[in-house]
């Protein structure tokens, strides 16, 4: 079974759409670990039905050494984003983690992203799902 986590702050909403859409095509087959940066998020992506969750830097840097996918927005590998929510160590154990990571270009930080078109969230766990998980083995 696949190991994925996906990792999310503020208030959850973006893990708990990855792990709703996660959910709805691979129903019970892959195993989710929800880890936000605050309790809140864990929270909301418990509701979306991950396996299980944990909160915090330490939670977030062990957890990424365990799974085989990181998915998330493309705030968490940069240091003090989401409001500092994302700590420097927070952002170099998920970057530097051996899981392949999956991020999604979202535009919530000072970062753009060149020759990326905005997508809304909708279209992008789309492609999440057909262009990056579908074509893993």
């Amino acid at each position: 079974m696949k190991k994925l986590c996906v990792i999310d702050g503020q208030g959850g909403g973006i893990g708990a759409a990855i792990i709703k859409t996660l959910r709805s095509a691979y129903r019970e087959t892959v195993d989710i670990t929800a880890l936000g940066t605050n309790a809140i998020a864990t929270a909301q992506m418990l509701k979306a039905r991950a396996n299980r969750g944990a909160s915090g830097e330490n939670a977030i840097i062990r957890t990424t050494l365990t799974v085989d996918v990181v998915i998330g927005p493309a705030s968490i590998i940069i240091a003090h984003a989401l409001m500092g929510e994302v700590t420097p160590a927070i952002a170099e154990a998920v970057a530097s983690c051996p899981a392949k990571k999956i991020l999604l270009p979202l535009y919530q930080e000072n970062v753009a992203f060149v020759g990326l078109p905005e997508e809304p969230l909708p279209h992008l766990l789309e492609a999440l799902i057909a262009d990056h998980l579908n074509q893993m083995d």
